[in-house]
């Protein structure tokens, strides 16, 4: 019997509740117990620009969103993915929105 898992994002949510770009980031910063200086600098960004987007007050293009997932060393599809979500949400679309590597 084959048990057909629903794809991680779904199940991360259904566990923790809605995954955002804001708080998708500050988890993984405070799962590397960095500062947030420690954590912009190794991101390339401002340390205020990095508290805006934990706060959900500034979401990255997904070109950004892909350059902070290459930083961290993670595939960018799913920063990329976040980041159009929370785009679309921010504007009035309540959207399921998944990616899939054309490749």
């Amino acid at each position: 019997m084959t048990i057909k898992k629903a794809p991680l994002f779904e199940r991360l949510e259904k566990k923790y509740g809605e995954l955002t770009f804001a708080n998708t980031l500050k988890a993984w910063r405070d799962a590397d117990e960095m500062s947030q200086v420690a954590f912009a600098k190794r991101l390339g960004i401002s340390t205020q620009n990095l508290n805006d987007i934990e706060k959900g007050r500034r979401i990255p293009s997904p070109k950004r969103a892909a350059r902070i997932a290459k930083k961290l060393g993670i595939p960018d599809i799913a920063f990329v993915m976040l980041s159009v979500r929370d785009s679309l949400r921010k504007e009035g679309f309540d959207y399921k929105v998944s990616l899939k590597d054309a490749s």
